[in-house]
């Protein structure tokens, strides 16, 4: 793919697969807003980090201290008579609630203010379900929810003319599965918007609760009855008339989820499918209602919300249960509440396998700075020298899984919840602590910092400090050394702490003996009423250079006892005598004196002598990409789907990007292409599925009973509830045989391969080693498995119809230099090999 800025400069009617957040970039781009604010948060953050900071000379563009500051901001651009939109997720939204529904009664005449808000309904990455259009509806804010990838693409256009002619701020409520999956868009032309001019002085814009009171009242009799009104006419609400005589309402991206359903079921019913869901268009609502003679049921993500309305106008429709714990469709759940109203032939038969895949919780990358953090905190409560640890969001959550994390409220909370649990019970003080990440600090954790010297609570409060916002992708926060401007940060952090006039204590993250002596030192002084902020300083795994994560170690095993201390980390599994390994996901610690090796009290851990090392030599190619090949249209499927299970760190990323880039360069580039990965808490060695479609297809979550093939990196994650259902009776499924053991488990409860084998001796399955190819390759740390896997299925059918050259002139664009495009071409190539080879 492109890059953005290409993408933002490319000619009408250009096609791109692009994530939900970078089209609705791309939309903002192309609408003509001149500024964009927000803070990172999972599955938003792309719009800006991926797309919109790389045309900073266009659009004033940044990241803010926390969401309520970036809607403050926004406003403030929008007074000025420029076009904003501010980014955030659910829980962003109630941070910044005050900000936002206070602007809500303005009404003079400014700039477009555009609130683009991403949901999380199942959810993935925040403690959030909580359906937003209540609260945007009681501060009369419209509310339109993006259908489709094109639809993200093309929302900005119609909120920042909403905006603009009603004079009022817009919510674009944007599904987290729309926000992380790919989809085919097609560009418009692009738009310049002249700012407003500016008024004579600013008192419309003035608060004051009899003034507030005027704007309500207008918002709710003039303002939302105009909106409504024109939301009757508009194209954000379409109809289409089926065979059937039943019919469907539809909100948003359920749009897609149930049109991807009926494909399964071969049913035509008619549909109304709505995109403004808050002013309603009710007289549309009621029109299409009076024209269907059997069942309407109305789909929608998140509450009840538009169902309740239809209600209200006495309409006879079927929706959810009364407590129904449906926050986000699927095709199955689809499929499932129409079978209870509609006769139709379609087995949702569930594959029973009495086989128990190991559970693979979210955990801290390999390398991660937090780890010998986690390790202390877990000895030391061992020990009675710690009761409890409040907890904060970001990386820092994952320690939970360390035992040295035990509460999460929101962000900026930890050492709140501390102190008023220490207020209570005082004898606590020096056996609590308070985590939090050092971009959290600065989003809303510093005022609890305030509030513990101003109430004069003892007690430690440890930042966790690796200069960026790293859960949501390594964004630059005030901590980081720069901006997203690339201008050097003039905040330092242990200076605001002390400031605050807390003690201020740094520590290195990767030394373990250091972090233990000092969190016990701030412990003891908590005991006599001191309050300590114990800043651990290390940098993100991510934010390493890659040549520091190349592993230095080896294991001297005449030294090793198989104590199993080093077990705690995804870069090293312990075999059946409890002898270690190191695996593919080891990432040296980022060139940092390695925490295994602190753990290990034989010394068995040892730096490798390079020049005993085997070198690999291979001949560098270069590519010449191959031109006018030949597909013939007629032997294509009318559309091909895939799933991919595996773990964090083994390129199922990667692998959808080529199947994107294939299909783009194949007459499904006429129809429609779109890709599913996992979001949220997908670390390094976590369990993930991507899924990938083209043809006469609508969804990036796949219906049963629908997939052509499924493709498994790792031999565990085929054991996934309902990943067997998404076979075609007729589908093959493509097993990599490796396997990785999380941390902390036995060899003995890793399922028997053996097992797996004979529980799906009825399908079709194709078997490899990716990894032991790999290694023959001199790739020992398999990074090439993926690839290899690609070239197997190239082979299989209806993927086999595509010209092998197709397949290498995609591999070649998405591989960034001459040496990676050899080794690709090369695993490549062995992949095919392979299955002709059996």
């Amino acid at each position: 793919m492109a890059n953005f800025r290409d993408i933002v400069d490319s000619p009408v009617n250009s096609k791109f697969i692009l994530q939900g957040n970078q089209a609705f970039a791309l939309g903002v781009a192309h609408a003509g807003y001149h500024c964009a604010d927000g803070y990172p948060g999972t599955p938003s953050t792309e719009v800006i980090d991926k797309s919109l900071a790389y045309v900073q000379d266009r659009i004033n563009v940044g990241w803010d201290v926390n969401e309520a500051v970036a809607v403050a901001v926004g406003i403030g651009h929008s007074i000025a008579g420029f076009d904003s939109v501010v980014t955030m997720k659910t829980p962003g939204a109630f941070q910044a609630g005050n900000a936002i529904t206070t602007s809500a009664f303005y009404h003079a005449s400014a700039g477009a203010f555009v609130l683009f808000v991403a949901t999380d309904y199942v959810p993935s990455s925040t403690q959030h379900v909580i359906d937003l259009r209540h609260f945007f509806a009681s501060a009369r804010i419209p509310v339109l929810e993006p259908r489709n990838h094109q639809e993200m693409y093309e929302m900005p256009w119609h909120a920042a003319d909403i905006s603009r002619k009603f004079n009022t701020p817009v919510v674009i409520l944007a599904s987290g599965i729309l926000c992380h999956s790919e989809g085919l868009i097609t560009t418009k032309q692009a738009r310049t918007i002249t700012p407003r001019e500016l008024p004579k002085d600013l008192k419309n814009w003035m608060g004051m609760p009899n003034i507030a009171r005027k704007g309500y009242n207008i918002a709710t009799q003039q303002r939302i009855p105009q909106i409504r009104e024109w939301a009757e006419k508009s194209d954000l609400t379409k109809e289409y008339m089926g065979k059937d005589n039943w019919g469907i309402i539809v909100t948003g991206e359920s749009n897609i989820i149930v049109n991807e359903a009926l494909n399964a079921l071969n049913l035509n019913p008619s549909i109304l499918s709505i995109a403004t869901v808050y002013p309603l268009p009710v007289k549309k609502i009621k029109t299409f209602a009076e024209k269907i003679t059997g069942n309407l049921f109305v789909i929608e993500d998140g509450d009840k919300f538009v169902e309740d309305r239809i209600k209200l106008l006495g309409i006879n429709i079927i929706g959810k249960d009364e407590d129904s714990i449906i926050t986000e469709w699927t095709p199955e759940l689809v499929i499932e509440f129409l079978s209870k109203h509609i006769n139709f032939d379609f087995n949702l038969n569930k594959t029973k396998i009495d086989i128990t895949p190991v559970m693979r919780p979210p955990a801290i990358c390999p390398g991660c700075p937090y780890r010998a953090f986690g390790l202390t905190v877990d000895k030391l409560r061992k020990q009675n020298k710690i009761y409890s640890s409040f907890g904060d969001i970001g990386c820092s959550t994952l320690l939970y899984f360390l035992n040295a994390l035990d509460t999460c409220l929101c962000m900026g909370a930890s050492d709140s919840m501390r102190q008023g649990f220490v207020l209570s019970r005082p004898e606590y003080a020096s056996k609590t602590i308070s985590i939090i990440g050092d971009s959290c600090e600065c989003h809303s954790g510093l005022d609890s910092t305030r509030n513990a010297v101003f109430r004069n609570t003892p007690g430690v409060k440890v930042i966790l400090d690796n200069r960026v916002a790293a859960m949501t992708g390594g964004q630059p926060a005030p901590s980081s050394y720069n901006n997203l401007a690339g201008i050097e940060n003039k905040f330092d952090l242990v200076k605001a702490e002390q400031a605050e006039s807390a003690k201020v204590v740094i520590a290195d993250s990767f030394n373990m003996k250091e972090i233990e002596t000092k969190l016990t030192e701030a412990l003891n002084l908590s005991e006599k009423g001191e309050y300590t902020t114990l800043i651990l300083q290390g940098p993100c795994i991510h934010e390493v250079e890659n040549k520091k994560k190349v592993r230095t170690l080896t294991i001297n095993y005449d030294k090793c006892k198989q104590c199993g201390r080093c077990n705690i980390c995804p870069g090293i599994e312990l075999d059946e005598t409890k002898t270690p390994h190191f695996t593919n996901l080891c990432s040296n610690c980022g060139g940092n004196t390695p925490v295994c090796m602190q753990r290990c009290p034989f010394d068995a851990f040892e730096f490798i002598d390079e020049s005993k090392q085997e070198k690999i030599d291979i001949k560098i190619e270069k590519y010449v990409p191959v031109k006018d090949i030949n597909i013939d249209k007629d032997k294509l499927q009318k559309s091909i789907r895939l799933a991919i299970r595996g773990i964090g760190g083994q390129g199922n990323l990667f692998f959808g990007k080529v199947l994107a880039e294939v299909a783009m360069n194949t007459p499904y580039a006429d129809t429609h292409i779109v890709k599913g990965d996992t979001h949220g808490m997908a670390q390094l060695g976590g369990p993930v599925i991507s899924t990938f479609s083209c043809g006469d297809v609508y969804s990036p979550t796949l219906a049963p009973a629908s997939a052509d093939v499924l493709v498994v990196m790792e031999i565990n994650e085929i054991l996934r509830p309902d990943f067997l259902d998404l076979l075609k009776p007729e589908g093959t499924i493509l097993l990599n045989k490796f396997k990785a053991l999380p941390p902390n488990t036995k060899l003995s409860d890793y399922p028997d391969f053996d097992e797996i084998r004979k529980s799906i001796k009825n399908y079709n399955v194709i078997e490899i080693d990716a990894n032991k190819i790999c290694s023959e390759m001199g790739d020992k740390q398999g990074k090439s498995a993926n690839v290899i896997v690609l070239g197997v299925l190239s082979t299989i059918k209806p993927f086999n119809v595509i010209p092998k050259d197709v397949w290498l002139n995609a591999l070649m664009t998405l591989s960034p230099n001459d040496v990676i495009k050899t080794m690709n071409k090369l695993a490549f190539e062995k992949g095919i090999g392979y299955n002709v080879s059996i």
